[in-house]
């Protein structure tokens, strides 16, 4: 029983980890865009 609640606590971390890894590579995908965006808007404006 100990083993088997140790290996999902370990699946379940795995899974936790690799969500916030996940989430992060979203985010920063979307800062780039917002920034590209930004970047055109103040291109046009000269």
């Amino acid at each position: 029983m100990l083993s088997r609640s140790i290996s999902l606590l370990s699946v379940l971390a795995l899974v936790a980890v690799a969500g916030c890894e996940t989430v992060e590579g979203a985010g920063q995908d979307i800062e780039d865009a917002g920034q590209t965006i930004s970047n055109t808007a103040e291109d046009a404006d000269e």
